[in-house]
């Protein structure tokens, strides 16, 4: 009995260890599979990572050489652990971001150097018992000022990693304890290994797959204005229950919220400030000339998320619990729904403009449109106002009204924002104007829009004209 009773407590540890083994190893497969889920869709967002990831591997592979190869190793020996670090610290991901971390890195190390060097000669000057008293000194006021200096906006935003690079070289140089002769060969040494570093890092991110800031930032000002068109156009059909040609009644729950891209715009100021500042290091390229305005694309920003956060209150106060009378929403329907749509329309064309590099042509036509919406909606609470009906149940409403006169509003200001971007670039797949047609069977002005040209160089012109036509 007792024999039976052991061999059944031995198959019950058998059974519940290897119950064991089997549950670690499917936590490890399910983690592997997560993993690997993960690093595919890192992948998938963007390829271009996987390219960057290889260009930093050759950038360490190149300058790998001039530690591991002896003819090489000769001439840099240890420091040429320098030109390593160089390459993991520089590397970013854009190419903006690369030139601005070499000329910050290879500036800061060249005059901490000499700095420092200088330093160490008057030190060796005045005497062994006052070389230590120099040498603090000027190491406290080098460093408490140049720290003092990453607090000024300009610089914490183009130059803040230079004076780190400054701060550090200096204070390792002038406290080193070498002599004047051997700081000079070590300096040397290491500017040549850092220097090394940055050109090789800058050579394969311009010459292979170049991921510019430039383009990068163009993009996401254009996405932007795409992500609130669709947040205005989307707004009739949310709030009021209808089609967005609104003739259509929809059942609430048919309604699709699509007023919600705003959020990711709302967190894209700290990325198009960084793409910016990294736009300015990048020398012309493409569409991007010299001196390209990326000053005015931070402008069109601040603009966009002005009118994003009007959004933000719109949806807000879209889905107040406070229900207006069902007479006043009839009334404020249509021009509401006029003033978004073409809000919405208007951005369209606006993002479309800088995608194209060209001029906008139509947004007025829809900036009128919706500004004939605004002084519709005037006379219509202005009528109800009179009234005096259920001002609780109102105020949902007049608030949602009040906030699309702004967006309208706002949407004006982005377009002469990205007006003044188009002069100040030079766009030049359009120009547009407007002229009055004088032939008796066109009752209307229309647009004309020259297609890659200027005027009256005999290229090839297309006339839209709004209006009808008479036999």
């Amino acid at each position: 009995m007792e024999t039976e009773l052991q061999g059944q407590e031995k198959t019950g540890i058998t059974i519940d260890g290897s119950g064991c083994i089997k549950a670690v190893f499917g936590k490890i497969k399910a983690t592997a599979l997560d993993l690997a889920k993960e690093t595919k869709k890192v992948g998938q967002d963007d390829p271009r990572r996987i390219i960057h990831s290889l260009k930093v591997g050759l950038a360490l592979t190149l300058v790998s050489f001039f530690y591991y190869a002896r003819p090489l190793y000769n001439g840099f020996e240890s420091s040429g652990m320098w030109a390593v670090m160089t390459v993991v610290v520089v590397f970013e991901f854009t190419v903006g971001a690369v030139l601005s971390k070499s000329f910050n890195r290879g500036f800061a190390t060249t005059l901490a150097g000499a700095l420092g060097v200088g330093v160490n000669q008057l030190g060796s000057l005045v005497g062994e018992k006052e070389e230590p008293i120099i040498l603090g000194l000027f190491v406290f006021l080098i460093a408490a000022a140049s720290t003092y200096t990453r607090f000024y906006p300009h610089v914490k935003a183009r130059y803040d990693y230079g004076v780190l690079i400054f701060i550090l070289t200096f204070s390792l140089v002038s406290i080193s304890g070498y002599k004047v002769d051997e700081i000079v060969e070590l300096a040397h040494k290491r500017l040549s290994t850092v220097l090394l570093g940055c050109a090789i890092c800058i050579i394969i991110s311009i010459f292979v797959c170049p991921v510019w800031a430039g383009q990068d930032l163009h993009t996401l000002v254009a996405t932007n204005l795409e992500l609130l068109s669709n947040c205005l156009e989307g707004f009739g059909s949310d709030y009021f229950g209808v089609s967005r040609d609104g003739n259509s009644t929809m059942e609430p729950r048919e309604v699709e919220s699509s007023i919600h891209g705003y959020k990711h715009v709302l967190n894209t100021r700290t990325t198009e400030e960084s793409l910016a500042n990294f736009a300015r290091w990048e020398p012309g390229h493409g569409s991007f000339l010299f001196r390209h305005p990326w000053k005015q694309y931070l402008e069109i920003g601040v603009l966009t998320h002005q009118c994003a956060y009007h959004i933000e209150a719109l949806s807000v106060y879209s889905n107040s619990e406070i229900q207006a009378p069902p007479e006043l929403h009839r009334k404020i329907q249509q021009p509401c729904m006029k003033m978004s749509l073409e809000s919405g329309k208007a951005l369209k064309e606006l993002a479309l403009a800088i995608k194209t590099f060209a001029p906008p042509s139509s947004v007025g036509v829809h900036i009128e449109s919706s500004k004939r919406a605004v002084d519709e909606l005037k006379t219509v609470l202005e009528a109800v106002s009179r009234k005096g009906d259920d001002l609780l149940g109102m105020i949902p409403s007049l608030v949602v009204s009040s906030i699309l006169t702004d967006i309208v509003k706002c949407v004006e200001n982005i377009d002469e924002s990205i007006h003044e971007l188009s002069r100040q670039a030079r766009f030049k797949n359009a120009v547009v104007g407007t002229v009055s047609l004088d032939k008796p069977g066109l009752l209307h002005h229309g647009i004309v829009k020259l297609i890659n040209g200027h005027e009256g160089d005999g290229n090839h012109v297309i006339v839209s004209v709004h209006g009808t036509s008479s036999e």
